[in-house]
């Protein structure tokens, strides 16, 4: 199983502001057309299940759109009880620990792996989980808000795979994460 990031962040390094908000990453759509994709589908072609977190999945549903249709949704969350019934049979809910779920979910058949939400993205670094990082740097500073990454008990190696410059300037990053033995 490859366990992958795809993440937007500002280029002072949050995710979203601190209230979670998002409209600095979405920009203003030009009339008449769809906001371009920026290797998103692509990446998501090679995914069969998503891993998020509590607060990403109420922002995804807050979009009134279910953008997972054909792949295993798993949310973990320590505080809900049950999922909302809108996404009865589309999402199920995990409680972790975070390695034993990754090794379940691997055990269960997934081969893709798409880890998503800051809290979610920082476990799985910090237990070594995480094989492929995709970084989307925004030209935009937000301030404050909610870090892409956080403190971890060492140190985690990349290795530079390739990067892309995007009209308007976002720089995009893919790198492997090495184990270190």
């Amino acid at each position: 199983m490859k366990a992958s990031v795809f993440v937007g962040c500002s280029l002072d390094g949050f995710i979203a502001r601190p209230d979670g908000a998002l409209d600095w990453l979405m920009g203003e759509p030009e009339a008449g057309s769809a906001p371009p994709e920026h290797g998103y589908d692509a990446f998501m072609a090679g995914i069969d299940t998503v891993l998020m977190g509590r607060k990403t999945f109420e922002t995804v549903q807050a979009m009134g759109i279910w953008p997972y249709t054909g792949k295993r949704v798993v949310v973990l969350s320590t505080t809900l009880a049950t999922l909302p019934g809108s996404v009865a049979g589309k999402a199920e809910l995990q409680r972790g620990p975070m390695a034993a779920l990754v090794a379940q979910l691997a055990a269960d058949g997934c081969q893709g792996l798409y880890v998503d939400g800051g809290a979610t993205i920082q476990a799985c670094l910090r237990a070594g989980l995480i094989d492929e990082i995709t970084i989307s740097r925004l030209p935009v500073l937000i301030g404050s808000g909610i870090a892409l990454f956080c403190a971890l008990p060492h140190d985690v190696k990349l290795e530079h795979l390739r990067s892309k410059i995007y009209e308007g300037g976002m720089v995009q990053s893919v790198y492997r994460v090495l184990r270190v033995t």
